[in-house]
This record gives C-alpha cells, structure tokens and sequence, in this order.
C-alpha cells in the first residue's frame, strides 16, 4: 500500500503529484500543502492559491509584497 511521504500514513488512495520534476505522493492536501507548497516571503503563509512572484520570491498577496518592497504587481480577482 502507498505511504504519505510527508505524514508516513499508509492509505490505498495517495495522491501523487509532480512538483518541479519530482513526483510526491500524499495520503491528503493537507499534507501536499505542507511539504510542498511555497511559503509567502514577507508573512510565511502557505500560498494555496496562484499567489504572486516577483525575482524568485512568492508573495500571497500584493500587500505583503509591497511591504517587501515589491512595486507593480496587481492580484488576480
């Protein structure tokens, strides 16, 4: 039986998705989000969603990205 690389559970319906060239497999989102999604650079939220990038960092929101001093970018509403 397939085992959450990121919680160690043993679940016979994993998730498997492929990030950056390499394939990971979870038992739930949760844990997906947890090992692989990026973290905002100015607040450390988990970003879920499409987030922002600005000269390698991600950003949750225009807010925090302003904050660190990234100017232009504009949130998909």
């Amino acid at each position: 039986m397939p085992q959450c690389e990121h919680c160690g559970n043993q679940y016979d319906k994993t998730l498997e998705i492929t990030y950056d060239g390499t394939t990971h497999t979870f038992d739930c989102f949760e844990c997906a989000i947890a090992q692989i999604a990026p973290e905002c650079a100015k607040c450390g939220v988990k970003i879920i969603g499409h987030g922002m990038e600005a000269s390698g960092q991600f950003f949750c929101c225009r807010n925090c990205a302003e904050t660190a001093g990234v100017r232009g970018l504009q949130d998909r509403v």
